[in-house]
């Protein structure tokens, strides 16, 4: 996951604004108490996005304490207290880290490969640790990065195929936050919509610099030269089609909290970031 699942802050009134600080900082704390403080920089939007869903599905309030942050000890953050639905989000965000540690290693060269390979034993016990705890977590995401393999060794060209492991993991992911049915369907759908949006983002973001490194991108055969174009004719569609899907799929969600707060993220965050991170 890439950070691209943000908030639109100015569309949030400020008590909506503070429930997701809270819920930020909370995720980062659990990263720190479960896994060890240096697995706090592993904390992304995306995870946030995962925290919120899954504690947004039960009934009653999340109980909150002050307390000071351990980065900048002299402010004081709001944190969700015990809220047991924050450890899947972390570990998910643990198992997440370590495969793609491991493929910059598989990529990088020099210095960068080094220090990777240096700080892979960290990332190889939370990972064992995280993938203990949440054994389906693991199996979908492994699942996920031997597929993005195959697809990369074989030069696909095609953006669907090339989307589709990064979107059913994020469904599949997403519907281990309820435990019924038909609700299940609903989150799969949203995960698929805005995991297919974050690998379209990524791969669109990242074309110019993956040619001249020669990294894979599914974009390359398509790019001749003139951004702007590409953008306007094969990128902004499919992101509009994936946001406004998730949107339709939202609604059918049994939110019990935080449903302002996620339609934020859907229906005004997913848009604006594209168009900040595009430039358009």
């Amino acid at each position: 996951m890439f950070g691209y699942v943000r908030i639109d802050k100015p569309e949030l009134k400020v008590k909506e604004y503070e429930a997701y600080k809270a819920v930020y900082c909370s995720l980062c704390r659990e990263l720190g108490k479960t896994y060890g403080i240096w697995s706090r920089f592993t904390l992304s939007y995306d995870f946030t996005f995962l925290a919120l869903v899954n504690m947004s599905l039960t009934l009653g309030c999340d109980p909150i304490e002050r307390k000071r942050c351990v980065f900048n000890p002299f402010k004081k953050c709001n944190f969700c207290k015990n809220n047991e639905k924050l450890k899947m989000p972390a570990a998910a965000a643990m198992i997440m880290s370590y495969y793609k540690l491991t493929d910059n290693i598989k990529d990088e060269k020099g210095i960068k490969k080094f220090g990777f390979v240096c700080i892979k034993p960290l990332f190889a016990y939370a990972h064992k640790k995280a993938a203990k705890a949440f054994p389906k977590i693991e199996d979908i995401v492994r699942s996920y990065i031997d597929r993005q393999d195959s697809l990369e060794k074989e030069n696909c060209s095609s953006l669907d195929k090339a989307a589709d492991p990064t979107a059913y993991a994020l469904g599949q992911i997403l519907k281990e936050c309820s435990e019924d049915t038909a609700q299940k369907r609903v989150l799969e759908r949203i995960g698929y919509c805005i995991g297919r949006y974050i690998y379209i983002l990524d791969a669109a973001c990242d074309l110019e610099e993956d040619i001249k490194s020669g990294s894979y991108n599914c974009l390359k055969n398509e790019f001749s030269g003139d951004r702007e174009e590409l953008i306007k004719r094969r990128i902004l569609p499919q992101l509009y089609v994936c946001s406004n899907e998730a949107g339709k799929a939202f609604e059918l969600l049994d939110v019990k909290k935080y449903k302002s707060i996620l339609g934020n993220i859907i229906y005004l965050g997913l848009e604006d970031t594209f168009k900040k991170e595009l430039k358009i």
